[in-house]
């Protein structure tokens, strides 16, 4: 009788295990040298079921690729007396440097709001963390902020950003701008049953500058004093020899 319950009991424990995501992803490491114009990103994978069994209903995928936090401040300009001047200010402690999230269909189709925040799924819910001004001044300065960061193309959202085949594999192109900030990265995939995530994986990217631009900016950071008065020294120079030019 043991014999025969525990085929069962590891068939019935088998069919309880919650799903699990195998992913990977084109790049672990993206350099940025003087002809960088971009790259694209590729996030794929697949769904393991438990059991082996793929469900017929389709799934649901999130993928979210997150650049390191920083602190923004946003300002708002009024013209006083004829003069445009800065009137009032909103400080953001956690903007996110970059922030792309594809998904399979609307984000307000898969889960509710509050597991969109938690999760920070779409730019709607990212956590910015405004350390002043009333809820009001909050709300105007953070859709600005959204709507400079979208022309920036420092963020997106594509709400058919995920293919699926078979209800099984999955797989995801995040745009990366050239004038992307350097750091190291997040790509967070979250598999999503009725309402609830009950699978996630996360994958690291590293982004940095290479080469004689990397040499730039360590020299800029390390020697600021000494790589100011070069470039006051080279701006003069050049304006001289542009003088001489024209003169003659």
């Amino acid at each position: 009788m043991k014999r025969l319950l525990l085929p069962l009991l590891l068939v019935l424990l088998s069919a309880a295990a919650p799903p699990r995501l195998i992913t990977d992803i084109s790049h672990s490491k993206i350099d940025i040298v003087y002809s960088f114009a971009g790259a694209e990103l590729l996030i794929f994978g697949a769904i393991q079921y438990p059991g082996g069994q793929t469900p017929d209903e389709r799934p649901d995928i999130a993928v979210i690729v997150r650049g390191p936090p920083e602190a923004v401040t946003v300002r708002r300009k009024a013209r006083v007396a004829g003069i445009w001047i800065n009137t009032r200010s909103v400080r953001f402690e956690t903007a996110p440097s970059f922030y792309s999230v594809a998904t399979t269909r609307p984000i307000s189709e898969l889960v509710d709001d509050e597991t969109a925040a938690i999760y920070e799924l779409g730019l709607s819910h990212l956590q910015l963390s405004p350390v002043s001004g009333d809820a009001g001044d909050i709300r105007t300065f953070e859709q600005g902020f959204l709507s400079l960061r979208r022309r920036e193309r420092l963020y997106a959202d594509d709400a058919q950003g995920v293919e699926l085949t078979e209800n099984v594999l999955y797989r995801a192109r995040i745009q990366i701008p050239s004038q992307v900030p350097v750091g190291n990265y997040t790509v967070e995939i979250h598999l999503i049953d009725d309402g609830k995530v009950v699978a996630s994986a996360m994958r690291e990217i590293s982004i940095d500058k290479s080469g004689f631009e990397r040499q730039v900016s360590v020299a800029a950071e390390e020697h600021s004093f000494s790589y100011g008065m070069l470039a006051v020294v080279l701006a003069l120079l050049l304006g001289w020899s542009a003088g001489l030019f024209t003169r003659r």
